[in-house]
């Protein structure tokens, strides 16, 4: 075997016994390796430790795997793999802090990773990102042995690649009148011209994008770039009308399927990107296509009779289906978002879950790759603390632990069908996240959280331990210069949402109005959700608020007469993904539970323009013997969703 003697960080090597007491140890590493064995000891080193790299077989080491050894005299590592020497080093590099501490306990630790596939989004077309930013970054996901960079190139709000067949993509649809994506679309979501003085924007070079894919490699990082189709692709269209179905700029955000030119400039664009990103994976997109203007558009019927397609979601098919082989065709693989099962999955596609897990577990079954991206636990565009607090966000509430806890590998998924599921992702959408330092701040220390669950095995895991990491690992960042959250100043969940409330309602029977159902989406604990003592937290997707998308109208059961002093609920607003407070609320009771009289009608008066995360009480003091409480929201007319938690008795 050949065996390599390596100065880390070129330094003049000093060995000494010390007391263990004062040295780093592997306590402070994440991803938590998979096994650690401390030993007597100490190496001393003044300016970078001594390195040995020894090669072994991947039998006895397997892929990106590692086996590092420090002794009184230095550090070994061995690996079957660039990859696993590299990972080596990077967990050195947390123990040293980056070169600041010169003493390390004698260990031995055995590593490697749970799944092949550790990755992070980056959208750059919601906000154009610098060429330094996403090395960065880049940087960053090294250090935590993350290998797969996400970036989302093309969408309304901006096309970041340069393509040398249709330059108008980057004359026009790269430039936006708005700095901001919300100055943008409420400006009426309109493109400029490349050069003009209202234009706002940016894009990538094919040789600025060769030079990120090659800084990515030297660190063992994959770019995986995204072209969106069929949907999100107003951009495009602006700047090449003729690719929809009314063939005018801003009417429609889909490509038209039944037009033959439609593929003939995407397979032009797919090529150029795979000549500049050589992944294995080309992302496709495929998510919330609109699909309406197919229903009525000529050409895409006519594609309907002559392929025997019976809806759109099959046109969608057709359309990923015919770019899955193109793509194959040049030894690629296309992935995209869970959307693309609708109408059938094409062969060979991976799927990315990000509705839930319920897709990836479907194309699991169907025998397709997965990665694992829910919402729920992965979506850092989410505020990490309570919003009053935190910079403008998207609205929901995604702290560190949430993130942490998650698990990818359910009970329900087949047991010969978990090989499929090959890792996971955290995404960043850049809607509300217009500068780099903001984007950073989303991303550390919650993309350690995904770091460690893709790569540690589950037993290792623990939450209480990783936090005490996290505070180091964010010591370190910000000494490097990153932008990052303060987990010491954490304000954490609602304070009644920990604690729970007690009230005469408790427990009781709720009866809903059978013709205003909550939504199948955000059930929460069904039934019993407004008498369960459970308060709902700092967003409506915590499976403790119930929501409708029409009245809430709804009866308690106090199971006998007695004295009422006060009834309320809660209801919160979040305009951005359209949560809207009710209208009015109806009180009203009844002994019998047929005779109803009403006690007072409380009346809105929350604007539906404030943009902030807010929370209403729709509430009443009476005093009134009843054994029924009626409880009626009547929805507000701007139509969005009503969010109700718990409705309190006393």
């Amino acid at each position: 075997m050949k065996l390599i003697l390596r100065l880390f960080l070129f330094g003049y090597v000093l060995i000494a016994w010390l007391p263990v007491a004062n040295a780093q140890d592997p306590s402070v590493v994440i991803p938590v390796p998979v096994d650690v064995e401390l030993m007597d000891g100490v190496y001393r080193f003044t300016d970078g430790p001594s390195v040995r790299f020894k090669r072994v077989s991947p039998e006895k080491i397997c892929a990106e795997g590692y086996v590092l050894t420090v002794s009184a005299r230095g550090v070994t590592v061995n690996a079957s793999d660039d990859a696993g020497e590299f990972y080596a080093m990077q967990t050195l590099r947390q123990m040293t802090g980056n070169g600041r501490h010169k003493e390390i306990r004698c260990c031995r630790i055995e590593d490697y990773p749970r799944f092949p596939y550790r990755g992070v989004h980056f959208d750059v077309s919601r906000h154009f990102r610098s060429v330094d930013f996403l090395k960065k970054q880049i940087d960053a996901m090294a250090m935590f042995k993350m290998n797969m960079m996400h970036i989302h190139l093309t969408d309304a709000a901006g096309w970041r690649m340069q393509i040398d067949a249709f330059p108008r993509l980057t004359q026009v649809g790269a430039w936006r009148i708005g700095q901001t994506w919300k100055e943008w679309t409420s400006a009426g979501a309109r493109y400029s011209e490349e050069g003009s003085a209202d234009a706002a924007g940016g894009y990538y070079t094919k040789d600025e994008l060769r030079d990120i894919v090659g800084y990515a490699a030297q660190r063992h990082i994959t770019v995986i770039p995204e072209i969106e189709m069929p949907g999100h692709s107003e951009e495009v269209l602006a700047a090449y009308p003729e690719l929809g179905c009314s063939g005018e700029a801003y009417k429609g955000s889909d490509f038209c399927v039944g037009n033959d030119a439609v593929f003939e400039f995407l397979e032009t664009v797919l090529t150029e990107v795979m000549e500049v990103f050589p992944s294995e994976y080309i992302h496709i997109g495929g998510d919330e296509a609109g699909k309406e203007h197919w229903k009525t558009c000529p050409k895409c019927q006519e594609r309907m009779r002559q392929e025997g397609i019976e809806d759109v979601d099959g046109l969608q098919s057709y359309m990923i289906h015919r770019i899955g082989r193109f793509v194959s065709s040049k030894g690629r693989r296309i992935i995209g978002w869970d959307e693309i099962l609708d109408g059938g999955l094409a062969p060979d596609a991976t799927v990315m879950s990000w509705r839930g897990t319920e897709g990836g577990i479907q194309a699991m079954e169907m025998g397709h790759d997965v990665i694992m991206t829910p919402g729920r636990y992965c979506y850092l565009d989410h505020a990490q603390d309570a919003p009053f607090k935190e910079p403008e966000s998207i609205g929901g509430y995604l702290p560190l632990d949430s993130v942490y806890v998650y698990e990818p590998v359910e009970p329900s998924m087949p047991a010969n069908k978990v090989h499929h599921l090959k890792g996971l992702q955290a995404n960043l959408w850049a809607e509300y996240i217009p500068t780099d330092e903001h984007a950073e701040y989303m991303y550390w220390p919650r993309a350690f959280a995904i770091a460690e669950t893709a790569w540690s095995p589950v037993e290792r895991k623990d939450l209480a331990d990783f936090r005490r990491r996290t505070a180091g690992a964010l010591e370190t960042l910000r000494a490097e210069g990153y932008s990052t959250f303060d987990l010491s100043s954490e304000y954490g969940e609602r304070k009644l949402a920990q604690t729970g409330l007690n009230h005469k309602a408790k427990g009781c029977k709720v009866t809903y109005n059978p013709d205003l159902p909550w939504s199948e989406r955000y059930p929460a604990a069904g039934e019993s959700t407004f008498t369960d003592g459970v308060i709902g937290g700092w967003t409506y997707s915590d499976r403790r608020w119930q929501g409708f998308l029409s009245d809430i109208d709804v009866t308690i059961d106090l199971g006998s007469v007695q004295k009422v002093s006060y009834v309320g609920g809660t209801f919160m607003q979040l305009t951005g993904p359209g949560v809207f407070m009710p209208r009015k609320v109806d009180i009203l009771v009844s002994e019998d539970g047929e005779d109803f009289r009403l006690v007072t009608t409380v009346w809105n008066d929350v604007s539906v323009n404030a943009p902030e995360l807010l929370f209403r009480s729709f509430d009443t003091i009476m005093d009134e013997d009843v054994r029924y409480v009626r409880y009626h929201a009547c929805r507000s007319t701007m139509r969005g969703f009503l969010f109700l938690d718990e409705i309190v008795v006393n």
